[in-house]
């Protein structure tokens, strides 16, 4: 009993605003989107990756749908979590499914600070770079950590202050380089040797990855300025800004860099593009950009997520144990969110990383889209249509990046369902046992 006084989470409403959750979402979402994925996604599909981020932006725009209605019904510092409860209630499926976002947020993290280490190193001529870029990224997790520590006015200040600056750093990079480019035609006809209708299907799930931060935005519902209006244009500004910007950069790219050497700078390739037209100062210029961005991104996702798993721990829907921490559950899961995040960061790598994110996020996404549509669509007025395009749009791009991935890198296939796995095993066992608890305190 001595800490039940500091167990609840501290959740400040009116705390942030509708340009800070903007910067916020955008943070995650810009942050990841364009600095590593590009490269990835022309390594499927060829030249045809600036077309994979618009179809990633068709199919986000119907997944978004789900999200805004729910958040102008339900606005709550538990996002997704307290979405998949609205639909499934104190179910394995709601737990599953939430920690399913869970991890796809962490290893969205991880995934920021590996691209912060890769981006860093290319100001240095040194070879060593499997050591420096997790190690690189271990850091900015840990700084980032010390940030959230903070309270919410400066996390925001923070994170909108970064975001000024790459959003404008970022759409410079784009103009200039489409105009200092000497070929301004792309040509779409480049593509891979086993490129295909399922390359470009993967290629579009990666895209989505460099959207799905708008899911971050959900998790300010207890805290956002009149939420029920706010958390859903907060999503749909974010979203519509970040089409423009990745289609600007994508064609800044395409234009400046052949499809080979895309590929083989995949996981630095916008200052790859920078270098041949804009010189070193265009190299200095992209880095410092790429670092502020996915620093900022990384501040972005720790803020949402520890805030989500707090909910859910909350709601008796996952496992918690303090560890003889003092403080609040929300600080409890901030920890746990870093020391996760930091092991991903120092284990694995972007390409094995992003994979296990979007199959997570997908397989959630669709849950969350079925869930409205089978108990929730009266409530909330949902268009019946729109829902089920959202569901068949994501089985398509899942489909198609898990062939790739089985076609090309199996393991990480495995890695995905072994961890799925062991989620619904270990919920399993903590539901059951949640249940007795649960049954005495309605007897009474």
């Amino acid at each position: 009993m001595e800490h039940s006084a500091d167990r609840t989470p501290e959740y400040q409403e009116n705390s942030l605003t509708l340009i800070g959750a903007v910067a916020l979402g955008t943070g995650v979402m810009i942050g990841a989107g364009i600095f590593a994925l590009t490269g990835q996604m022309a390594e499927m599909t060829g030249a045809l990756f600036p077309l994979a981020f618009l179809s990633a932006a068709l199919v986000v725009s119907f997944s978004a749908y789900s999200y805004v209605k729910m958040s102008n019904a339900y606005p709550s510092a538990g996002g997704i979590g307290m979405y998949l409860y609205k639909a499934y209630g104190s179910s394995l499926a709601t737990a599953f499914n939430a920690l399913l976002m869970y991890f796809s947020m962490v290893i969205a993290q991880s995934f920021l600070a590996r691209t912060f280490g890769s981006y860093t190193m290319q100001l240095f001529d040194t070879g060593d770079q499997e050591i420096l870029v997790p190690a690189l990224g271990v850091g900015l997790l840990l700084v980032a950590f010390l940030i959230n520590l903070s309270a919410n006015r400066l996390i925001e200040g923070v994170a909108s202050f970064i975001g000024f600056l790459k959003i404008g750093g970022i759409i410079i990079f784009g103009v200039v380089g489409i105009w200092a480019s000497k070929n301004l035609a792309v040509d779409f006809s480049r593509t891979t040797p086993d490129s295909g209708i399922s390359s470009f299907l993967g290629a579009t799930a990666l895209g989505i990855l460099a959207f799905k931060g708008f899911t971050t935005i959900t998790n300010s519902g207890s805290e956002l300025q009149d939420p029920h209006r706010n958390v859903g244009r907060a999503i749909t500004i974010s979203i519509a800004f970040c089409v423009l910007v990745y289609t600007l950069v994508g064609f800044a790219v395409a234009t400046n860099l052949s499809l080979p050497d895309i590929i083989a700078t995949k996981n630095y390739s916008l200052a790859a593009a920078a270098k041949p037209t804009l010189g070193d100062y265009g190299l200095w210029f992209t880095v410092v950009l790429a670092m502020l961005a996915t620093a900022g991104g990384i501040i972005a996702s720790i803020f949402a997520v520890s805030r989500m798993l707090a909910m859910l721990t909350q709601m008796k829907l996952v496992p918690h144990s303090h560890f003889g921490m003092p403080g609040s559950i929300q600080k409890h899961t901030l920890v746990y969110t870093v020391v996760l995040g930091l092991v991903l960061t120092a284990f694995f790598d972007l390409t094995r990383i992003a994979a296990l994110g979007i199959i997570f996020y997908l397989i959630m996404d669709i849950a969350v889209h079925w869930g409205i549509l089978r108990y929730l669509r009266q409530d909330i007025q949902a268009n019946l249509l729109i829902l089920f395009t959202a569901i068949i749009l994501d089985l398509l791009v899942l489909g198609g990046f898990l062939w790739v991935k089985i076609m090309s890198d199996p393991l990480v296939v495995l890695v995905a369902i072994v961890a799925m796995v062991m989620i619904a095993v270990v919920e399993i066992v903590f539901l059951r046992k949640q249940a007795p608890a649960k049954a005495s305190s309605r007897a009474k």
